[in-house]
């Protein structure tokens, strides 16, 4: 019997000293990849801004040299070639626009993440106020809940909310009255659901995949501006959080945007 007892805490001993080394081996591993994968992140980042900074400078000639033929010799120019000149500075101006949200979206995930216990309502506040130029002389009825506290970076979140209540406005543009709600359910055990609901155009959800893709753009959104980057930040910012974020729609009959955030102090 104790032969066997010897034999079972020898067996045991070995077992444990395995998973030891398993897990340095696993700890190094880890240790060598995190580095690479920093420095290959690092390499992006200098690559990504190498490229913006080359071609913003043909950019800026473009535009230049176009506003510059415009306001010299507009009036002598007959024919389509005035609109043809306004579309050329459009596009050169659009392309820089595009650099810079490429350049944006590229460094969110290097932005460090201030996550604690907030209370969402302050967030909310900062982000309407950041959009009243969009919503000022439009008739919107409004509905918010009050929104409880979650686990959050704040400046993270509020361009979470501008991004999302952002596309409402602009999608319920031909609504009068527009309405956006914006409020909040219990989702999961250890999570908060925020959402926003509008009477906009609305989506078709078979293209519901290609929504959170960076430049995206669904049917019909054409009239609308916008170069498809804001659903794509949105999303990488709540994936870091750790949460969820989707959408549901139905053409004409407008949409919900809906995310997910580590509950703090779940209340009413």
């Amino acid at each position: 019997m104790n032969e066997e007892l010897r034999q079972t805490r020898l067996a045991l001993e070995v077992a444990r000293e395995q998973i030891l080394e398993l897990n340095r081996t696993l700890e190094a591993r880890v240790e060598l990849r995190t580095t690479a994968l920093n420095a290959t992140n690092q390499e992006l980042e200098a690559f990504s801004s190498s490229i913006a900074h080359d071609l913003r400078t043909p950019l800026l000639n473009i535009t230049g040299f176009a506003d510059l033929l415009k306001e010299t010799a507009g009036n002598q120019l007959q024919g389509d070639s005035s609109e043809f000149l306004d579309r050329i500075i459009v596009s050169a101006r659009r392309m820089n626009d595009l650099i810079d949200a490429v350049l944006a979206f590229a460094h969110l995930d290097r932005e460090h993440l201030n996550r604690a216990p907030i209370d969402l309502e302050p967030v909310l506040d900062e982000a309407l106020e950041a959009l009243r130029p969009q919503s000022d002389g439009r008739n919107i009825i409004w509905q918010r809940t009050h929104l409880p506290s979650a686990s959050a970076d704040p400046a993270l979140l509020r361009q979470v909310f501008v991004n999302l209540i952002g596309n409402a406005i602009k999608y319920t543009r031909a609504r009068n009255p527009a309405r956006i709600e914006i409020g909040w359910r219990k989702g999961r055990a250890d999570e908060i659901v925020i959402f926003v609901r509008d009477n906009g155009v609305g989506f078709d959800m078979q293209q519901a995949t290609e929504l959170f893709g960076m430049f995206r753009r669904l049917t019909g959104a054409e009239p609308f501006e916008g170069i498809g980057i804001g659903l794509a930040n949105a999303h990488r910012i709540i994936t870091r959080h750790g949460g969820r974020i989707w959408a549901e729609s139905a053409p004409g009959d407008g949409a919900t945007f809906s995310f997910s955030l580590p509950r703090s102090d779940l209340r009413a």
